[in-house]
C-alpha cells in the first residue's frame, strides 16, 4: 500500500501565570514546526492565556472572543505562508451569557475547515470549567485537510471511548486532543505519576481500538496551583509510542504514514466486528436505570 506521509507537529508551550497573550509565542511555534517538517500543527487547549478555569470569577470572561477573533483569524495568514494546516484552541463567546470551549482547524490554504466544541466539561478542583463553558452541541467530526480527514477532541473528551469512536467512525485518518492537565501538589509524586500514565495509556487505547493516530498536546510547566505536566505525544494505529515531548517547553515532530491505519484494521478488524445491535445500552446513565 502506497505511502500517505503525515508529519504531526506539537507545540507544547509553557505555562502562562503572568496573564500573558502567548500569540505570537504560538505563531514562533507554529513556525518552528513547519520548518521541522510539520504539515499539520496542534496548539494546547487555551494556549493564549493562563488556564484561567483554576478560579471562578467574572472577570476572568474577559478571555472570550468570537469564532473570528484573532485566535483563528491571525494564525489562518501564518497557516497560508507555511502550507500547513493548524488546529488552533480558544475560549469562545457565542452569545452574550454562553461561552464554549472551542477549536478551529485552519487548512493549509489558511480557509477555516469548522469548528468543534468541547463536549465533556468538567468540574473537579482547579478545573472549574463547568463555570464558563457550556456543552458543545458540534457533534463529533473530522475535517477534510490537505493533508487527511482530521478529527478534533479537547482535553476531558480524552477519557471517553465513546467520543474517539465517534470521531473515528467520522472518517478521522488522525485524532487530536488540545489539551491543559496537570498535577495538584497535595496529591503527591506516586499519584501525579499514575495520572500522566493513565492520560496517555487511555489516548494510546482509543489509537489501538481505533486503528487511527492519536495526538495531544499539553502546556508545560507552573502556573498558580496546577503543575502542566506536558509530555505531549504522538502514537501510532497499534498505540506505538511516535515522540513524546517531555516535560519542557519545545515543539516536536513525528512522522506518520496514514496507510499504515488501514493496514492495522486489517489485521484487528474491530470495526467490522463491533456489535451495533448490543449497544444500545450506552445511551443510558447507568446499568438499565
Amino acid at each position: 500500500m502506497a505511502k500517505r506521509e503525515l508529519k504531526v507537529g506539537l507545540v507544547q508551550l509553557e505555562a502562562n501565570p503572568a496573564t500573558e497573550d502567548f500569540l505570537e509565542r504560538g505563531i514562533a511555534g507554529i513556525r518552528e514546526a513547519a520548518a521541522k517538517g510539520a504539515t499539520l500543527v496542534v496548539m494546547p487547549e487555551l494556549f493564549r492565556w493562563p488556564y484561567f478555569c483554576q478560579v471562578m470569577g467574572p472577570e476572568q470572561f474577559k478571555f472570550a472572543e468570537p469564532l473570528d477573533g484573532p485566535s483563528v483569524t491571525a494564525l489562518q495568514p501564518v497557516a497560508k505562508e507555511l502550507g500547513v494546516v493548524v488546529v488552533t484552541s480558544f475560549f469562545e463567546q457565542r452569545a452574550p451569557g454562553l461561552y464554549h470551549n472551542t477549536a478551529a482547524v485552519i487548512d493549509a490554504d489558511g480557509t477555516v475547515k469548522g469548528y468543534y466544541r468541547k463536549s465533556h466539561i468538567p468540574d473537579d478542583p482547579l478545573y472549574f470549567e463547568k463555570f464558563y463553558f457550556a456543552p458543545g452541541d458540534t457533534g463529533f467530526k473530522a475535517f477534510d485537510t490537505a493533508v487527511g480527514r482530521v478529527g478534533v477532541l479537547i482535553c476531558w473528551d480524552q477519557w471517553y471511548p465513546e467520543a474517539a469512536r465517534l470521531t473515528a467512525m467520522e472518517g478521522a485518518d488522525i485524532i487530536v486532543y488540545p489539551t491543559a492537565i496537570g498535577v495538584i501538589d497535595a496529591e503527591g509524586p506516586e499519584q501525579h505519576r499514575l495520572q500522566r500514565e493513565a492520560w496517555q495509556i487511555a489516548q494510546r487505547a482509543h489509537a489501538i481500538s481505533n486503528g487511527c493516530y492519536v495526538a495531544a498536546v499539553n502546556r508545560a510547566g507552573r502556573e498558580a496551583e496546577l503543575g502542566f505536566w506536558g509530555a505531549s505525544f504522538v502514537a501510532g494505529p497499534q498505540g506505538e509510542m511516535l515522540v513524546d515531548a517531555g516535560s519542557e517547553p519545545g515543539v516536536v515532530v513525528a512522522d506518520c504514514d496514514l496507510a499504515r491505519s488501514a493496514e492495522v484494521r486489517q489485521w484487528w478488524p474491530f470495526f467490522r466486528d463491533r456489535r451495533i445491535d448490543l449497544y444500545g445500552g450506552l445511551t443510558k446513565r447507568f446499568g438499565g436505570q
